[in-house]
């Protein structure tokens, strides 16, 4: 007796499109607000920890430590199930979708600006002053333009790994396009369509992502490197 097995991605897409679009739709809709909020975050909380700011600069420290060297997982699971326990308004599943990328997202990208402006070379800093800048002023002028290019190569890597950890959101069944891809095949059993399908659409997503970051990292990049 033999097993025949079809494939046919074309037909599982067809069959789905309108289900798998919704997903996709979701999808972009987290991948949006946590790019965004991890780089508003990051920046600010970057620039805290590189200018030494009391309080908030060891506030900052211990919330990238604590992000970083825990799972994401771990850190879904207890925004989702975790603050309940503590008598802490329980979060809907796509509060608790865009807050937790956001959330992790932002602590890998506070080091990216830090390092950023710290390789800001302190002459630099020096001249604003020099020119009667405030600290604030320079900073504007000076630090960020500067630091913010060099913190560009590695922030590229976060926002990349943003975007791949929204298919980490099926655990709580928040439906994007890797829960709504499960859901498929676990009612049709074609599990290597529904995965070639979320690969190229993740290979292409993640793909032009990073070709226009690259294309913004040409156009703001220093002189000497060019």
């Amino acid at each position: 007796m033999t097993l025949a097995v079809t494939y046919d991605l074309w037909g599982f897409l067809t069959e789905n499109w309108e289900l798998l679009l919704r997903g996709f739709g979701r999808t972009i809709k987290v991948s949006v607000i946590a790019v965004v909020g991890s780089f508003v975050i990051g920046l600010v909380l970057g620039a805290a920890r590189a200018h030494r700011v009391p309080v908030v600069s060891q506030i900052a420290a211990v919330y990238v430590e604590v992000v970083r060297n825990t799972p994401i997982l771990v850190q879904i699971f207890f925004l989702y199930f975790g603050l309940g326990q503590f008598e802490v308004t329980r979060f809907d599943v796509f509060t608790v979708a865009w807050l937790s990328i956001t959330i992790w997202g932002a602590a890998f990208n506070t080091e990216n600006f830090r390092a950023g402006f710290e390789a800001v070379p302190y002459r630099f800093r020096e001249a604003g002053l020099a020119l009667g800048f405030s600290r604030i002023a320079t900073f504007f002028n000076v630090t960020l333009p500067i630091g913010g290019r060099i913190a560009l190569p590695s922030s590229i890597n976060t926002y990349i790994a943003v975007v791949k950890n929204t298919a980490l959101l099926y655990v709580i069944a928040y439906e994007e396009l890797t829960t709504t891809a499960f859901q498929i095949q676990a009612l049709t059993l074609e599990t290597l369509e529904a995965f070639t399908l979320l690969g190229i659409v993740y290979l292409v997503l993640v793909w032009s992502l990073s070709a226009g970051i690259r294309l913004l990292e040409s156009h703001l990049a220093l002189p000497e490197a060019r």
